[in-house]
């Protein structure tokens, strides 16, 4: 299926909690991972509001997913942990997304996480102090409050990351604290799990699973029995957020942390919301409980900071983000559903295999 980048509608070029337009939009933005699945809905709307954007992305992927918006966008073809010379060369301000994204892909490779998730984030928010660039928008999570004590967690909490993901988030997040001591205004995202359409798709989250689930098999698997509690968010919410943190003046933000999220939800209540959408299409759908393999996430979140701060509030519920999926998604191309490029940790395994065969391939030409 090509990849398909609407641009967003006059309405929601205006959600809630951001102007009308821009305060300056002929800033240039580089966005890291822009070409993601964040990055993919997030691009559009900043040109849509007048920013000038330069997206640093490695490609693993693909650039299918930049069709819509590829020639509206200067595209660097790197990898953060090594930046590249003048990446910063008149940028204003960045939306920092790259890097590993869940915990299979930070244990299946736990060097690379650091590196790129950690590391690689201190030394590009460096670089911006350096030049004193106006933002920096931080991409972190609310996989930091995993391990907590039930409860809804706001930003004070106390957090004891333990997987290897939620580490180096955390890591990230002290260093650029420490950074705003010195100027940088950084302002810190803890998303919630993401949900909704996106150019690249990933059906590796858990409600587009569902969908994708329901679709292809008709099973929905409830590891645990599903009791377990997430903060979600829609992937519109998620970029329009970090457009109203790039944009607040810099004294509501500066060295501020904000949960993004819409609801909490126990996986069982999103499970039987996909089914019961589905359902009404004509397709019996059957939940299945399931002995969970390993210890599962559990954890929920406040969001009441983001809104009385930045007067922003995520708007789009799961139920919306599922019909739109299902009327987006062709229901009868498998192939397109079980593509391991919609599956961050299986498409890191495939490359990871291929590696040796395709350095051989290139020494020889």
């Amino acid at each position: 299926m090509a990849a398909d980048a609407t641009p967003p509608s006059p309405a929601e070029q205006r959600p809630n909690g951001l102007a009308p337009a821009a305060p300056d939009p002929d800033q240039l933005i580089l966005v890291t991972g822009g070409a993601g699945y964040i990055g993919c809905v997030l691009v559009p709307r900043l040109l849509a509001r007048g920013y000038r954007v330069r997206v640093l992305d490695r490609l693993y992927f693909g650039e299918e997913p930049l069709a819509g918006f590829r020639d509206s966008v200067e595209l660097v073809v790197g990898d953060v942990r090594e930046l590249p010379a003048r990446l910063l060369d008149g940028v204003d301000g960045v939306i920092h997304l790259a890097g590993l994204s869940n915990d299979p892909t930070a244990e299946f490779n736990p060097e690379a996480n650091w590196q790129m998730n950690a590391l690689a984030t201190e030394h590009l928010a460096r670089a911006c102090l350096e030049r004193e660039l106006e933002r920096f928008v931080f991409a972190s999570s609310c996989s930091l409050y995993d391990g907590l004590e039930p409860g809804i967690h706001d930003e004070s909490a106390a957090i004891e990351p333990r997987a290897a993901y939620a580490v180096s988030k955390r890591y990230a997040e002290e260093r650029l604290l420490e950074l705003t001591e010195q100027g940088l205004v950084a302002v810190l995202l803890r998303n919630g799990t993401v949900y909704g359409h996106s150019p690249r798709m990933r059906f590796d989250l858990v409600v587009n699973t569902f969908v994708k689930d329901a679709l292809v098999s008709g099973r929905l698997s409830l590891h645990g029995g599903g009791w377990m509690w997430r903060p979600l968010v829609d992937v519109r919410d998620c970029a329009d957020a970090m457009i109203a943190a790039y944009e607040a003046p810099r004294e509501l933000v500066r060295g501020e942390i904000f949960n993004v999220l819409h609801s909490n939800y126990q996986i069982r209540e999103l499970a039987m919301l996909v089914a019961g959408s589905v359902q009404l299409a004509g397709r019996p759908i059957e939940l299945v409980e399931v002995e969970a393999p390993t210890l599962l996430r559990d954890y929920e979140c406040a969001n009441a900071k983001l809104s009385r701060t930045l007067g922003f509030i995520p708007r789009r519920s799961v139920l919306e983000a599922v019909s739109e999926l299902l009327s987006r998604i062709d229901v009868g191309n498998r192939a397109y559903m079980t593509d391991p490029r919609h599956y961050n940790i299986r498409w890191l395994e495939l490359l990871t295999e291929l590696k040796p065969a395709l350095d051989k391939f290139a020494s020889v030409l």
